[in-house]
């Protein structure tokens, strides 16, 4: 999200670009998500900031001149109880007033996909062929070299130790090794944020949820290009990851993955694991994103809380936090997202969170 919003910055003319990194860029959770890119939400305003980013991902190749791997797959949601099939077919009207391709599915018609999976207690299925998948660190990387030949500055391996405020506006930033002066700062610090907008006195309630992902070496016989398929009730997911498949959930560990994930994918206990790591999602209480500017202090911008779907909606609102410094007129009006839903009695609920 911040190589994004350096990048959009600078785009929209903005001088003087900072961006400041406590690791490595895409060394934390971004570069360890399935990078999943997805249409298929119930809340409107994610599939319109699904689409905003959709379709600067189908052009990243031309536009940066990096392959990012971006492959519309697609996504193939498995559902075995009526709530979740009624819930499902709502969104899928929500999606089409939106002109997202999504449709319902039988069982027989989602093992046409992807044979291998176990169909005996579904209930039905919904897919979109816009969805897909891309690699997060081409992106990131693409993002932060283009922002730096347009004279951005990237420090990395700098965390943030201090905010100096006055008079009710940002002043400054510190580091380790620097004092920056600024009359703004934009947060996009995934799962650290709440602890650096305490830092201005901000709480931002986000917390971190750690998920694993597991590699196989080889694909028990699955077809060369399969969607991200998700046993919804689960949350079990896999995909294809070069010769073989990668895969995970809600478990922490592969023993207790295995019970779901051989349920819907038998071939699955035939394979050995090569290798694995883990990330945070950072998580908010209505698992929609927490975006906005505050009112005290004075321009301090955040960025935060997308349970999971930081990555695949970085262009739109690394565009939209751009546009908010620069005093653009935003592209998204994404001000339901505020953190002041959450005193206003306005939250939202996201519903398909995996």
């Amino acid at each position: 999200m911040g190589a994004s919003t350096a990048y959009h910055l600078t785009a929209l003319g903005v001088a003087d670009v900072v961006l400041l990194e406590r690791d490595a860029l895409a060394g934390g959770s971004t570069g360890r998500s399935a990078g999943g890119i997805r249409a298929q939400f119930a809340d409107e305003l994610n599939i319109r900031i699904a689409l905003r980013s959709m379709a600067e991902f189908e052009t990243f190749d031309q536009r940066f001149g990096v392959d990012i791997a971006f492959d519309p797959c697609g996504y193939l949601f498995l559902l075995d109880n009526e709530r979740d099939v009624a819930r499902f077919r709502a969104a899928l009207e929500l999606q089409a007033a939106h002109n997202v391709p999504s449709s319902e599915l039988t069982p027989s018609q989602a093992a046409e996909i992807v044979p291998q999976i176990e169909t005996g207690d579904l209930l039905a299925a919904t897919y979109c062929p816009l969805d897909g998948r891309a690699t997060p660190e081409a992106v990131v990387a693409a993002y932060a070299e283009a922002a730096r030949a347009r004279g951005a500055r990237i420090f990395q391996g700098e965390a943030v130790e201090r905010i100096h405020v006055r008079n009710g506006r940002v002043e400054a930033v510190e580091t380790p090794s620097r004092r920056i002066a600024t009359e703004t700062v934009v947060c996009t610090a995934g799962v650290w944020t709440r602890g650096l907008a305490a830092l201005v006195r901000l709480d931002v309630p986000v917390r971190g949820e750690s998920r694993w992902i597991f590699f196989t070496p080889e694909a028990g016989g699955l077809p060369d290009r399969v969607p991200l398929t998700i046993d919804f009730t689960t949350s079990f997911y896999f995909h294809r990851e070069g010769p073989g498949l990668a895969f995970g959930g809600r478990e922490q560990t592969a023993e207790e993955l295995a019970g779901p994930a051989t349920r819907r994918l038998p071939v699955l206990a035939d394979l050995p694991i090569q290798t694995s790591w883990w990330g945070y999602y950072e998580m908010s209480p209505d698992h929609n994103a927490i975006v906005g500017e505050s009112a005290d202090p004075g321009r301090f911008l955040y960025a935060t809380g997308f349970s999971g779907h930081g990555f695949q909606q970085s262009p739109a609102v690394g565009e939209h936090l751009a546009e908010l410094v620069a005093g653009r007129e935003p592209t998204l009006d994404l001000s339901p997202f505020s953190l002041e839903r959450f005193t206003s009695g306005a939250v939202r609920e996201e519903q398909f969170v995996i």
